[in-house]
């Protein structure tokens, strides 16, 4: 059994580890393909073949060659360590500086198999959302940041350490670069040869940027998600008997079940895989679990009858289950459910991450392998059954929406377009901050927990109601989420906070760590999928009209200015939460230690990553954008944004376009 000393060795080549080969007691992603030319399959061998000695070549060339035929990529299962991986409390690891610590710590918890989809593949969710290309990455990145100090920065190009870079205490301790490919490369095939050469990777959002935290991540957006859409939608946000029909319970999507029960709703989750089903109802993420739609049908109607939360996942094919609802709604006139989602993975649609009606889990896996051309049609041909089957629905009163993974982008693709849209939040500045607590110690998360829920109760006093009724959401959520079983992998929490609130609870926790109420310092981030940090023309930025939806110059300002405004480590990736070549988005951690260097790192910071997005949206015409950004200037004097000029007689454009003609 290697230790943490021996992972942070570097790649372990005197001698070389045993080849234990893949551990058939894991889930593994699926067989890619990358149909490489013969000239290609020598480059991929070639590059993998780089991170180690020539004495080793004639030993691990046949075998990197075997994982390219067989897997599609070089892994290099040899040097996937023996140890469990997982998040260790900050003080057992080797290292120089607290920093790179936390960094490890943040490594660690993204590949620990509770938290990982597919451990072995480095990949923590999504279907592909890499951490490393290969386990020789992994070992290098370990090495470098143990031997790391303050006057260095860790420089990654997609999961490769390019090495140690000599940098100020006041520099980003790593940054991390994915998948940034020229524009007019930057295709699905394209990516799939770049990744089986080991030069380019996707990174997703927080898988590349080391800052997942399991499905928690996302429970509390969706929970967040359902509360809003009762309100829009059926004029309530008490969810109590009403029913919540999605899909998917493997990475981020494990959470939906969670975020059902605790908004008081009847969530049922349809899954093709069984085994994520499973770990959800070991782990007491989900109450029951069927592969009957009879049953599905009955136990929908009894909850309903009672009004009881339950969440239900169904082990079948998500299409199968709205075309029961139609039919069930065709023969009785009953509408048995009334909010819909989707939560496949439809960025990664042709490997893995959308499974077609028309064939079983095995037979999907198997097409996709063997006839890729084949298996396209079939996807194509199941999501229009699956949008023809929520229209119908949707037509009879439930209302459904399009959750952000790519769903309405390949319904279009695929020939339907009509999904809704969620209700924009970030125009108000309010989107997913997260700490992760590095002692590992529960005892500090009930405390951080308590500091966040007394800091939004302070604040909400004095808001406007919209605001207010987000702060109220997040106060119910932090003060439950305790009770929930909520923690997969390190002590993480998450809730949806704007730039005040973001600033307050970092600042309270950096002093109660000061003060030694929380017994180590704290690692703070977000999800990608947030007010900054993302320009995704289908997603986070879908409601930008005034042309601009197309543009990536928030997510690398955002990059850039979270660097040099005292972020830990920055990353930038192309491609993460609806797919590669659709999205470009920055992300962050910073360390907290209880200094006021910490403070002021967090200050200025938070500011600029929260007021960055705002004022985008601001200038793009949001008025909620406007009014926030108006807010935000006589909070801070030294912050002087550009408002624009609303057109406020629209006959001014016609006249002058009319004009212009003659």
């Amino acid at each position: 059994m290697s230790t943490l000393e021996e992972i942070c060795s570097g790649p372990l080549v005197e001698p070389l580890p045993e080849n234990r080969g893949r551990n058939p007691g894991l889930p593994h992603a699926p067989t890619r393909t990358p149909h490489l030319t013969a000239a290609e399959e020598r480059l991929a061998l070639r590059n993998a073949l780089r991170y180690f000695p020539p004495c080793h070549h004639a030993t691990l060339a046949p075998e990197f060659a075997q994982e390219l035929r067989q897997h599609g990529h070089i892994y290099m299962y040899r040097f996937c360590p023996p140890m469990r991986i997982k998040a260790y409390p900050i003080h057992q690891y080797p290292c120089r500086t607290p920093q790179a610590a936390a960094i490890m710590l943040m490594i660690m918890n993204n590949l620990d198999p509770a938290v990982a989809q597919f451990p072995q593949e480095l990949v923590t969710y999504g279907g592909n959302g890499q951490v490393f290309s290969n386990w020789a990455q992994f070992r290098l990145v370990m090495h470098y940041l143990s031997v790391m100090t303050e006057e260095q920065t860790l420089v990654l190009y997609s999961g490769h350490p390019m090495g140690l870079f000599p940098s100020l205490p006041s520099s980003p301790r790593a940054i991390i670069t994915n998948g940034m490919v020229i524009p007019n490369y930057s295709s699905r095939e394209q990516y799939e040869k770049m990744f089986a050469l080991g030069v380019s990777m996707y990174g997703q959002m927080t898988a590349g940027s080391y800052c997942y935290i399991g499905p928690q991540g996302i429970v509390h957006g969706t929970m967040l998600t359902l509360l809003n859409a009762g309100r829009r939608y059926l004029g309530s946000g008490d969810l109590r008997g009403r029913v919540l029909v999605t899909s998917g319970l493997g990475g981020m999507s494990g959470a939906q079940a969670k975020a059902a029960v605790i908004a008081g709703c009847i969530g049922v989750v349809a899954e093709v895989d069984e085994a994520p089903i499973r770990k959800r109802h070991e782990q007491g993420w989900l109450m029951e679990m069927s592969s009957s739609l009879d049953h599905c049908i009955q136990r929908i109607r009894e909850a309903r009858a009672a009004k009881l939360p339950l969440s239900l996942g169904y082990h079948g094919n998500i299409v199968d289950l709205w075309e029961r609802l139609v039919l069930e709604y065709q023969r009785s006139g009953e509408l048995l459910v009334d909010l819909g989602s989707d939560q496949t993975s439809l960025h990664n649609p042709f490997s893995g991450g959308y499974y077609p009606v028309q064939l079983s889990f095995r037979q999907a896996n198997q097409l996709m392998a063997s006839s890729p051309g084949q298996f396209r049609t079939a996807v194509e041909e199941s999501l229009k059954r699956h949008v023809a089957a929520i229209d119908t629905l949707a037509e009879a009163g439930m209302f459904f929406w399009d959750y952000g993974n790519a769903f309405l982008l390949e319904a279009q693709r695929a020939g339907e377009r009509r999904i809704r849209h969620t209700q924009d939040i970030f125009s108000l500045g309010f989107g997913p901050f997260r700490w992760v607590c590095t002692s590992c110690d529960p005892k500090d998360l009930e405390v951080t927990d308590q500091i966040a829920a007394t800091v939004l109760e302070e604040i909400a006093v004095g808001v406007s109601e919209g605001v207010r009724q987000q702060y109220h959401d997040n106060i119910r959520w932090i003060r439950e989420a305790g009770k929930h079983q909520m923690v997969v992998g390190s002590m993480a929490r998450i809730l949806y906070s704007d730039q005040k609130g973001r600033v307050c609870i970092a600042l309270a926790i950096n002093k109660a760590i000061a003060d030694g109420r929380v017994s180590a310092p704290v690692v703070i981030s977000r999800d990608h999928h947030d007010v900054s940090g993302t320009d995704s023309p289908f997603r986070e930025t879908s409601n930008v009209y005034d042309g601009s939806a197309f543009c990536a110059d928030m997510a690398v300002q955002n990059f850039v200015g979270d660097a040099f405004r005292g972020a830990t480590w920055v990353s930038l990736h192309n491609g993460g939460g609806v797919g590669w070549g659709e999205v470009m988005n920055g992300g962050f951690g910073l360390v907290l230690d209880g200094s006021e260097e910490a403070a002021k790192r967090a200050s200025l910071m938070l500011n600029w990553d929260v007021s960055n997005g705002v004022a985008r949206r601001c200038w793009s015409g949001n008025s909620n954008a406007y009014e926030t950004m108006e807010r935000s200037m006589e909070a801070e004097t030294q912050l002087r944004v550009t408002m624009p000029y609303a057109v406020e007689d629209q006959r001014v454009l016609d006249q002058a376009l009319d004009q212009a003609l003659d």
